[in-house]
């Protein structure tokens, strides 16, 4: 979906800044107290394969990675990264990504957050 500058501007407020740089937002529902926003990685060639010949091959599945509360509504980013075959040996590879603090599904800056506060990162919410 196409986002306006003011709609833009507003993402950047509440989202790390390095989603921009790298993801696209495609879609945004808030229903239940819960808002949810759907993130395409752009299609741009992994660093170390721009000599490649490449082919795009689509998406992987989904991930979700839940991120700080809004207004009292949680919300979860879903995220698909690309991947692309190398024309010449068929290996498919995709762009290495540290969004998620490990052994959880919570975005890097959130579980720092939460681990300020409780003074460990939760595993399950």
């Amino acid at each position: 979906m196409k986002k306006t500058e003011t709609e833009l501007n507003a993402f950047r407020l509440i989202l790390p800044e390095e989603i921009f740089q790298y993801f696209d937002i495609v879609d945004l529902k808030e229903d239940n107290g819960q808002i949810d926003i759907s993130l395409d990685e752009k299609d741009v060639v992994p660093t170390g394969y721009q000599r490649e010949e490449l082919a795009s091959k689509g998406f992987h599945s989904s991930i979700e990675i839940q991120d700080f509360p809004l207004r009292r509504r949680k919300v979860f980013l879903h995220v698909r990264r690309r991947k692309w075959q190398i024309k010449t040996n068929g290996k498919i590879i995709s762009r290495d990504w540290d969004l998620v603090a490990k052994g959880t599904h919570l975005t890097q800056d959130f579980a720092i957050f939460l681990k300020g506060i409780f003074g460990q990162i939760p595993n399950q919410w």
